[in-house]
């Protein structure tokens, strides 16, 4: 079972710079698609279909040409969830779930804290979302949360971890909060099969950042403790270039596979 993560930055601007073709080529079971910017009525469907992938689901959100996200699969899931039941986040599009068989997905947008207010209302969706997390997983303890994060973990996630020190994404609080989930019973997939430095899941549009390699690792497949014997491997694909970001994926071995 193949999971992709993929934050599009628009996925009617990415649908013209290849993003279909990618998606063929590629062929996950699933993936997971954070600021998609528009309704479900706004997106060529048809074309979504025809790369192999008739169930699709979209959590927009309420203002126009924002945030969002969706989730693509081969196969029906027994059960998705909009949202996460807090008005707040729900209102932003933030969390989308699909349960399947043995396992769930859901893909995650978490707020950026580019100024004081948003650095405050993203700490405030932290709090809020590892509450929600913590009373999920009693039911479906086999989660993987898909998505941007808008956190780089460790100084080996970011390209200049001095200079960037007190830059939203990589303050210390926003860094504990995402070492404490992780604690909580989580995986850093990628992070479990790769060690190595100079890893990215952004980069700037600004100063030729991502032909210079100068990114961020933002973007994560965390994986419930439970499926730890089920990872087969995790990668990041920055070769695909529809967005500010790349594709991360995680793969996992069906729970009857010895």
């Amino acid at each position: 079972m193949k999971i992709f993560s993929y934050n599009v930055n628009g996925i009617r601007a990415a649908m013209t710079k290849g993003f279909v073709e990618w998606l063929t080529a590629a062929n996950p079971d699933v993936i997971c698609l954070q600021e998609i910017k528009a309704l479900e009525s706004q997106i060529d469907l048809t074309a979504i279909e025809a790369a192999g992938y008739p169930y699709h689901y979209f959590h927009s959100a309420e203002k126009k040409g924002y945030s969002g996200v969706a989730i693509l699969s081969k196969t029906k899931p027994k059960h998705v969830e909009v949202g996460a039941g807090i008005d707040y986040m729900d209102k932003e599009g933030r969390i989308l779930r699909a349960d399947y068989e043995d396992f769930s997905v859901m893909s995650l947008y978490l707020p950026s804290g580019t100024n004081i207010d948003r650095l405050d209302h993203k700490l405030q969706f932290m709090a809020d979302f590892q509450e929600y997390i913590n009373k999920l997983k009693q039911s479906y303890p086999n989660l993987i949360i898909c998505g941007d994060y808008n956190i780089c973990h460790e100084a080996i996630d970011i390209h200049d971890p001095v200079r960037n020190a007190n830059v939203s994404g990589f303050l210390p609080v926003e860094r504990k909060w995402l070492d404490n989930f992780l604690k909580s019973g989580f995986i850093d997939s990628f992070r479990f099969f790769n060690k190595e430095p100079h890893n990215y899941s952004w980069w700037s549009y600004r100063a030729d950042a991502r032909n210079n390699n100068k990114g961020w690792r933002i973007d994560y497949c965390l994986v419930a403790q439970p499926l730890e014997s089920r990872l087969v491997r995790a990668a990041i694909l920055p070769e695909a270039k529809h967005s500010d970001h790349c594709p991360i994926l995680v793969e996992i071995k069906s729970a009857d596979e010895k």
